[in-house]
């Protein structure tokens, strides 16, 4: 009873905040909750406010220093349709080609040089002092067709950047000092080849970014366009000419491990020499291994691309009971001693072709075996493109001539060399000169025969 009169004297809206009171009074753990919260709160702001102070002012810093540079760089730069007077230029063209990873140097295999020049009289400046000059790639096709004259703004849209990715376009000393007009550049590669982009061909350019004055404007240097190309190329490319030595391979048309390269090693052709010697002695047997794969096309740009091949001044000779023949790297016939009369150029052709052509197939036989002598320049043929395999080039130990009581030059006594034994008048000079004269290779016989140890060579 009494529970229901207290009940009924108290006002309903009074009971109601009663209870919302009762509801909103915290408890312990959730104090002593809230002061955790607050106090972690306050010591994570204490840690990470010295940290996003730092941050922020590494980057003002850098800003400021990007926007002061390119004050600079602007202000020493080509400015649209200003006038200027300098010019940085390279001293030499480049060596090509270029590769990745490779360093570029100029056409005589020296550190790339850059000078200051005179635009008005185009001859080197005397200027003395100091310049930092920035090396960059450019576009192979800028500037355009139309002259020499481009502004800063054309010349900064066309550096060309890394690809996504990729390392910096190029490396090295990307930045150098001038002094007094003239610097060198160290070590500066690519590390892209250049197929990615439109023209295909990359420049590289220097410009100055720190200069004595703002007023002196100095032009840019850039070098001819080129294509880079891949460091791996370089392992397969040709040369040009070739060497003896040189792998097969780097003939034109013969692929590294391709078809034609696995017929020809596997028949003991493994470098250009062996190749050369072969297309002497026997070319349709050459012909032969290579297949039908290789076109009449094909062969003539590989024989073409072999005979310009440099030779050497060694002679291989073939001995015998009364004669001696040389032979050139090649196992062409250079010289023919037959019963003690010696035999050169022209005279070669009086021999009997069969004989002759019997001793070449001999001495390529066994051409490991033969005596290996130092010739005289006279005694070697040398190779050049040609419809025909016996003419080639050779030094001749003759400058001038007379006949018939004239001289003639040097280049007009190649006939005069091989004056027959019956004309007596035809006297020679006794330095050396090259002269167009018959490498005689016999590839081809005429008839067989024995050779005896009485036999007449001449016919």
């Amino acid at each position: 009873m009494t529970g229901k009169r207290c009940s009924e004297q108290l006002d309903p809206d009074q009971y109601r905040q009663n209870q919302r009171r009762q509801r909103a009074r915290p408890s312990l753990a959730c104090a002593i909750g809230e002061v955790v919260k607050m106090n972690f709160v306050q010591n994570f702001c204490e840690v990470l406010e010295p940290m996003l102070r730092r941050v922020v002012n590494e980057e003002v810093e850098n800003a400021l220093r990007r926007t002061l540079s390119c004050t600079n760089s602007n202000a020493m730069r080509f400015k649209s349709l200003e006038p200027s007077t300098m010019q940085l230029k390279f001293r030499k063209h480049l060596t090509l080609p270029i590769f990745t990873g490779t360093k570029i140097l100029d056409e005589d295999g020296n550190p790339l040089e850059i000078y200051l020049s005179d635009i008005n009289n185009n001859q080197q400046s005397t200027f003395a002092g100091t310049m930092k000059l920035q090396i960059v790639v450019l576009d192979g096709d800028f500037p355009s067709v139309e002259g020499n004259i481009w502004t800063s703004d054309d010349f900064e849209k066309h550096i060309v950047k890394e690809r996504r990715g990729k390392r910096p376009l190029l490396a090295g000393d990307v930045s150098v000092t001038m002094k007094d007009g003239v610097v060198f550049l160290g070590d500066i590669e690519l590390t892209d080849n250049s197929s990615w982009i439109r023209s295909r061909k990359f420049r590289i350019a220097a410009r100055v970014v720190q200069g004595p004055s703002h007023e002196l404007v100095i032009r840019e240097a850039m070098t001819e366009a080129f294509v880079v190309k891949d460091h791996r190329g370089e392992l397969y490319k040709k040369h040009h000419p070739p060497m003896l030595d040189d792998d097969v391979w780097r003939l034109e048309k013969i692929g590294k491990d391709g078809a034609f390269h696995k017929k020809l090693v596997a028949n003991n052709i493994k470098t250009v020499q062996d190749f050369l010697r072969l297309s002497i002695v026997n070319e349709s047997k050459l012909r032969t291994i290579l297949g039908l794969g290789m076109s009449d096309k094909m062969w003539e740009v590989t024989i073409n691309h072999a005979r310009r091949c440099v030779l050497d001044n060694k002679l291989y000779v073939s001995r015998g009971p009364n004669h001696s023949i040389f032979f050139n790297p090649i196992c062409q016939v250079s010289k023919a001693v037959i019963n003690g009369e010696t035999f050169n150029g022209r005279d070669l052709s009086r021999l009997n072709r069969a004989h002759i052509q019997k001793f070449v197939a001999e001495a390529y036989q066994r051409w490991n075996s033969l005596e290996v002598v130092d010739g005289l320049l006279n005694d070697i043929p040398l190779l050049t493109q040609g419809d025909m395999v016996d003419q080639h080039p050779s030094i001749c130990a003759i400058t001038t001539g007379t006949y018939d009581g004239r001289v003639f030059r040097a280049d007009q006594t190649s006939e005069l060399a091989f004056v027959s034994n019956h004309d007596n008048v035809g006297v020679m000079g006794s330095a050396y000169y090259y002269s167009p004269v018959n490498a005689y290779n016999f590839s081809e016989s005429s008839s067989q025969g024995e050779l005896s140890a009485t036999y007449k060579f001449i016919d």
